[in-house]
């Protein structure tokens, strides 16, 4: 049976129990509030007998599934129509916070987790200088949207002179999807640039690696997009959780020593360069501010998600890292700060080799 929206409100919260069969990951990200994580396929197990059964996934289309199983096995159950796109698209409707109560939080309440380590990152790594021009690509996730408002309370400041243009690039995504970045940007007071692309067509076929490939055309069609417009830097909205991140990822999965570096200039595009404004912010400061004031987005616009089956999508190798990084805090309070701080303490004599462009070193070679 089908659920809407506007019914699920209406019930009594003690009279039903709702379970979230989409990932882990993704209802780690946000979920209804109440909503039970559950895997689809042991759903029918350890269900209350006096209370209606609510099922949601990300659209609807998987828990319209499950609970036609749970029909076939005598059980009242509901599935919500439209899945939590269509709950989070009603939240935004609902949302009584203006824009200026989001930009005046950042200059009071989160000017010192969020406003301060952004405008360091800024000086510490000379990210932006006086005449730029800068494409703020805006993906819709919490990180991407709260850099954008951070750009435009920099602005306000206007201490030099510098243009900003808050751009969006619509890869291919689901209707839905797509509304509910444009919902997001209006209700913050962004104005946005958007232009399509067709990148998800293009990898849709792609059997190995296609997260790898559709991430270097994002890029690529953002650089292209952003020098078309006069600019001549993109800032992407990297924070300092996934710097560290990434440095463990490469040493583990990669077998390399590396780090995402605050800013890079392009090879393939003269004169561009790419920034990332929040590499000091910390994500749970991302996370406070985003349930302070509401807002919810969704954690991947990616169409394939979309297709993800009862068990959900796989966890990726980052979310893995999250995990074994908060394990590690647990013991050493200190573990995120000497991750990011070992990639500014290399010792070159200390290593048995490294690379300096395409030069590969030994220690042997000057032993």
């Amino acid at each position: 049976m089908e659920l809407t929206i506007e019914k699920l409100n209406s019930l009594n919260r003690s009279d039903y129990v709702i379970y979230d069969i989409r990932s882990a990951f993704e209802y780690q990200s946000g979920h209804i509030p109440g909503a039970v994580l559950k895997v689809a396929q042991n759903i029918e197990y350890d269900l209350p007998q006096n209370k209606k059964i609510i099922v949601y996934c990300k659209k609807g289309e998987i828990s319209k599934a499950v609970v036609e199983s749970l029909a076939e096995q005598g059980i009242n159950a509901y599935h919500l129509s439209g899945g939590y796109i269509a709950w989070l698209l009603c939240r935004i409707n609902e949302n009584e916070k203006t824009e200026q109560e989001i930009e005046e939080s950042i200059r009071s309440r989160f000017k010192r987790t969020i406003f301060s380590p952004f405008t360091k990152g800024l000086k510490t790594y000379k990210m932006i200088g006086e005449g730029d021009k800068i494409a703020v690509c805006i993906s819709g996730g919490k990180d991407s949207m709260l850099m954008a408002k951070l750009f435009s309370e920099l602005k306000r400041h206007d201490k030099f002179p510098f243009e900003i243009v808050y751009l969006v690039m619509d890869p291919g995504y689901a209707p839905e999807n797509r509304e509910l970045i444009i919902k997001n940007a209006r209700k913050m007071g962004i104005p946005i640039t958007m232009f399509e692309t067709d990148i998800f067509k293009s990898v849709e076929n792609v059997p190995k690696n296609a997260c790898y490939l559709c991430a270097r055309m994002r890029r690529g069609h953002l650089y292209k997009k952003a020098k078309s417009l006069g600019c001549n830097k993109i800032a992407l909205g990297h924070h300092y959780d996934d710097v560290i991140e990434t440095i463990l990822m490469g040493m583990l999965w990669g077998a390399q020593i590396q780090t995402m570096m605050p800013k890079l200039k392009s090879d393939n595009y003269e004169g561009m360069e790419l920034i990332r404004p929040m590499y000091l912010v910390r994500e749970a400061a991302i996370k406070r501010f985003r349930d302070y004031h509401g807002l919810h987005f969704l954690q991947c616009a990616c169409r394939f998600t979309d297709d993800c089956g009862p068990n959900g999508c796989m966890p990726s190798k980052r979310f893995e890292v999250k995990d074994l990084i908060s394990e590690m805090k647990k013991k050493n309070p200190n573990v995120e700060k000497h991750i990011f701080k070992s990639v500014e303490n290399v010792h070159l004599n200390a290593v048995i080799a490294y690379k300096q462009g395409e030069e590969k070193h030994h220690f042997l070679d000057s032993y």
